[in-house]
């Protein structure tokens, strides 16, 4: 495994005010992490600094059940720290996908399935999903988790979130189906809807849209492109990867559509947090194989 320079990478704070526009918004640093096996998405714990890396690691056939899937652990500045991180014991992942960490339970999606593992004793628990053909991203907000299928063109609902216990019988339940979204990337809003980056297998852009309680879906952004991973800035200024031009970009209502970091392959589900002089993003590229770390201001 390659890692280029990131000093920067240790200067952590918690305060973060980012730029009103998205035009504004400047990336500062761009490095990179080589030596992966297909990672498509990463969680990032605000308190360890442990990252936590889905890799497809066979093949980058993303609904092949071959049983060599894995989690990998990383400090926050790229380093390994054990290439198996999960799954432990029997539990077998085949291409886990889209991940989410609240405190030390970690989601993630793996074809037609979720899991529910905890990051201290390893204890995993498999759901299966009804009906679904690509469950791919996955978020929790309150009790429920939400799990995006982009083929299916649907949302799943598992309630309570936390299942890992075997006495807890989970709900799953579909909603936003057949809305023309072909949600990937989910992430929750501060206006307490559901965020879903639209990613259509015909090759049409798509926008960010959004799920309010009542299960209505109503379009956030003009097209974009074909996104997949997605967060929302304190401002209310949203970053999406989009495959179509192999970039991260950043839009908000006023600036419209600005790429910040180009030269992606396969750019899939980063994770983000603020530090006192910036935002930190860690942005797996699926098809190089690698970690891009990226600090915006």
């Amino acid at each position: 495994m390659q890692i280029k320079t990131m000093g920067w990478w240790a200067l952590l704070g918690m305060a973060f005010t980012v730029a009103t526009k998205a035009d504004d918004i400047e990336m500062v640093a761009d490095d990179a992490v080589g030596g992966l096996h297909f990672p498509e998405s990463v969680a990032c714990d605000g308190g360890s600094g442990a990252l936590y890396v889905s890799e497809f690691v066979s093949a980058l056939k993303p609904t092949e059940k071959d049983g060599q899937g894995r989690i990998s652990k990383f400090d926050r500045d790229g380093s390994m720290v054990e290439e198996r991180f999960l799954p432990a014991g029997d539990d077998v992942l085949h291409k886990p996908k889209g991940v989410w960490l609240d405190g030390t339970r970690l989601w993630v999606t793996d074809i037609d399935a979720v899991w529910i593992f905890d990051t201290q004793s390893r204890q995993g628990r498999k759901l299966a999903l009804p009906g679904a053909e690509f469950a791919n991203d996955v978020t929790v907000t309150g009790d429920t988790a939400y799990v995006s299928d982009n083929r299916l063109d649907a949302v799943f609902t598992i309630t309570p979130a936390d299942f890992l216990d075997d006495s807890v019988t989970p709900t799953v339940a579909q909603v936003a189906a057949g809305q023309s979204v072909y949600p990937n990337g989910v992430y929750p809003a501060a206006d307490g809807r559901l965020l879903l980056a639209g990613m259509a297998g015909d090759g049409e852009a798509r926008g960010v849209y959004a799920l309010d309680s009542a299960g209505k879906v109503a379009p956030v952004t003009d097209a974009l492109g074909r996104l997949d991973g997605l967060y929302e800035t304190a401002d209310g200024t949203l970053l999406t990867t989009d495959w179509g031009s192999g970039a991260l970009v950043a839009w908000d209502e006023d600036g419209g559509r600005h790429v910040l970091a180009k030269d992606f392959k396969g750019p899939a589900d980063f994770c983000a947090w603020r530090t006192d002089d910036g935002l930190r993003l860690v942005v797996p590229d699926l098809v190089k194989g690698e970690l891009r770390l990226i600090r915006l201001r």
